[in-house]
């Protein structure tokens, strides 16, 4: 049992749930349940009323809280001390779409609050870069959680959650995806990416016998293409610089609309490493 299972059994007091929990820590409800049985397990008590729908924490759940709040101040303070500088070479996978809006501010961000930090960033796509994560070739990688959910082996932290949306000329005149779809030509995000397969499942949801008419991995690309009348796209608009050079028309999917889900992954050996908690602060005050 590791020490942040107590954080985590604030948070649950704090938010009222096991859910609550997970968002606050950045872990999921499962996870935060289990660590909940951990820490009963070393406490030798039980610490919640799992009898009823909803999961309720005892009386000895609160005790153990409060006893354990001012000690895990006082060792974050004692970890964010400025004399304990965070040091080293962090090598950071990141996808090639995300490099123009997301490297530039994390990396000031990094050079101001912990200049004896490096950072070496590679580019690719979500799966090579999760594959060099597990082989130790990468300390962790910004990547699309896959829709199946990430691999226990790793640590996945989510930074942010975006809808997909759908990108038409900026002249276009229809109003819903479907039309759109319907009279303009279909430029494919590369279906071999998490993006571009959410994105090709549901343009098919709309219009099934639609094909492609070009097939891209680069997000830039598509989205000039399209600006320049050439089709019509789904993608995430992540980069404020590609709208204000490539103008186009931006068309919600609506409550359908494919969720894409930014994560850090790492290996679960390197979760408590002091450089990888700052990259993960900055990567998601960047986000923000």
């Amino acid at each position: 049992m590791k020490i942040e299972a107590f954080s985590t059994l604030d948070a649950v007091i704090r938010s009222g749930s096991f859910a609550g929990a997970a968002v606050q820590m950045n872990l999921t409800p499962s996870a935060v349940s289990m660590q909940m049985k951990q820490l009963e397990q070393y406490l030798g008590m039980t610490l919640f009323d799992r009898s009823g729908a909803q999961v309720r924490p005892l009386v000895a759940a609160f005790d153990v809280a409060s006893a354990m709040r001012e000690g895990l101040l006082r060792l974050d303070v004692l970890r964010r001390r400025p004399s304990m500088a965070i040091e080293g070479v962090v090598r950071l996978g990141i996808i090639e779409s995300l490099l123009p809006s997301l490297l530039p501010g994390t990396l000031s961000s990094l050079r101001e609050r912990h200049p004896r930090l490096a950072v070496r960033p590679m580019r690719g796509r979500s799966a090579s870069l999760v594959a060099d994560v597990k082989a130790g070739q990468l300390d962790a990688a910004v990547v699309a959680m896959p829709a199946k959910g990430g691999s226990d082996r790793l640590r996945w932290w989510p930074l942010a959650r975006r809808d997909l949306m759908l990108i038409a000329p900026p002249d276009s005149t229809e109003a819903s995806a479907t039309a759109l779809l319907r009279r303009y030509d279909w430029i494919r995000y590369d279906r071999n990416t998490v993006t571009g397969a959410m994105a090709a499942r549901h343009v098919l949801s709309l219009v099934p016998d639609k094909r492609g008419a070009l097939e891209l991995d680069s997000a830039p690309a598509i989205i000039a293409m399209v600006s320049g009348g050439l089709g019509v796209a789904i993608v995430h608009m992540l980069d404020e610089g590609l709208r204000k050079a490539y103008p186009v028309r931006e068309v919600s999917l609506g409550r359908s609309a494919p969720n894409l889900v930014l994560t850090l992954v790492s290996r679960k050996s390197s979760e408590d490493d002091r450089a990888l908690v700052a990259l993960r602060e900055a990567l998601t005050q960047q986000l923000r």
